[in-house]
Formats: C-alpha cells, sequence, structure tokens
C-alpha cells in the first residue's frame, strides 16, 4: 500500500479528510492506508477517528504514529471541553470517508442518529461524506440494509462504494461483504464533489 498505488486514477483536490474507521476487521488495514494516503497526496492534511469497536482491531499507537497528529476516539469526553468537538469534526473537514462502514453505522447514519460526536458531526456536516461498507454474511442482500442504502443515496452529499466479492473468514463462502479499497471510495468522493460543486456553479477548489 506504498508508492504511487491505485489513487494515481484521479486528483484530489480536497485537502482537508476526516477519515473514520469502524469496527469491522478491515480497519486492521488502515494504517497501511494512512501511509499510503500521506506519501501518494503528501497535500491533504488527514484526521483520524475511531469508533470504540476498531480500537479492538487496530492499533490507535500506529494510526497516531503514522498519521502524525493525535487519535480521535469516537466517544463524549468526561472531562469540560472548551469546543465541542462534534462541531469542529463537522466544520473542519473538506471531505468525509468511513472505512470502512459496519452495517451497525450505516444504518445509525441512515436512521439519523447522532449518540457519538463523530455520527452528530456526519449529520451535520457539509462536506461530502463517503462510506465503504463491510457487511456480515447475508448483509448485502437484508431488507434493512437495501433500505438503509437507499436512504443514504437519497442525500445529496452522500456517496457509497458498494462492497466487493470477498471471502468471508466466517463462512469461507464468496460474498458481496468486502470493503471497496481506500482509493477507490476516495475516487468517488472527489468525483461527487466536483458534480456538487458543479451544482452550484462552483469552480474546482484548490
Amino acid at each position: 500500500m506504498t508508492g504511487r498505488g491505485p489513487s494515481a486514477l484521479s486528483d484530489l483536490t480536497f485537502r482537508r479528510l476526516l477519515l473514520v474507521g469502524t469496527g469491522a476487521l478491515g480497519v486492521s488495514s488502515l494504517p497501511g492506508w494512512l501511509g499510503w494516503l500521506r506519501e501518494s497526496h503528501p497535500q491533504i492534511e488527514t484526521r483520524v477517528a475511531l469508533t470504540r469497536q476498531a480500537a479492538t482491531f487496530v492499533a490507535p499507537a500506529a494510526l497516531t504514529a503514522i498519521g502524525g497528529r493525535p487519535l480521535f476516539h469516537d466517544v463524549w469526553p468526561s472531562e469540560p471541553q472548551v469546543t465541542a468537538p462534534h462541531v469542529d469534526l463537522a466544520d473542519w473537514p473538506d471531505a468525509v470517508a468511513v472505512f470502512p462502514a459496519t452495517f451497525h453505522f450505516v444504518s445509525r447514519l441512515a436512521l439519523g442518529l447522532a449518540d457519538t460526536p463523530v455520527m452528530l458531526a456526519l449529520q451535520c456536516t457539509a462536506a461530502p461524506i463517503g462510506l465503504a461498507p463491510a457487511l456480515p454474511p447475508g448483509g448485502y442482500q437484508s431488507h434493512a440494509f437495501r433500505s438503509h442504502l437507499a436512504a443514504l443515496h437519497a442525500r445529496p452529499q452522500v456517496v457509497v462504494a458498494e462492497p466487493e466479492w470477498g471471502r468471508s473468514v466466517t463462512t469461507g463462502r464468496l460474498e458481496r461483504s468486502t470493503a471497496a479499497p481506500l482509493p477507490t471510495l476516495l475516487d468517488l468522493i472527489e468525483k461527487h464533489r466536483r458534480n456538487l460543486g458543479a451544482a452550484r456553479g462552483e469552480g474546482e477548489e484548490g
């Protein structure tokens, strides 16, 4: 996941990326992808947020060291804060990538829940949001997921990189369950961001 990598596909114009990792096994690859992102797109400033469950699959210390800035843990602070973390997370990014996005995270976002700082920020941000779902066996065909997917497709700023075929570590079967690679998700976000700018009559942003 180093070198130019597959994302020489497009020129990414956003400069501030909020990268959210959730509690799917694929989040264990996030340090490698973060290293690739810093090497391939050094102009992009990246902040990483992890859900509570994600921290059981990936070492926060690795993400902090590779990312070069403190990691945000998606829990409400126990001590009084000078600023509201969800407001900062909503206002700061030019783009948001949720990689991977669990069935649970997709459902909460689609239902409009706001029970953690990251979830509240994503409900309120004006930045384009891209999700790469990673699903359990049978999840892709389930009525619940299809309903939530339809609800997210109806949101103007949200794009979803649908799961790719992969072998389930639980069942050994080939399923539409594997999160699309991060470069695929970022490319999709970039195209959507440009489309949104064109619809508003804006030029490309540097």
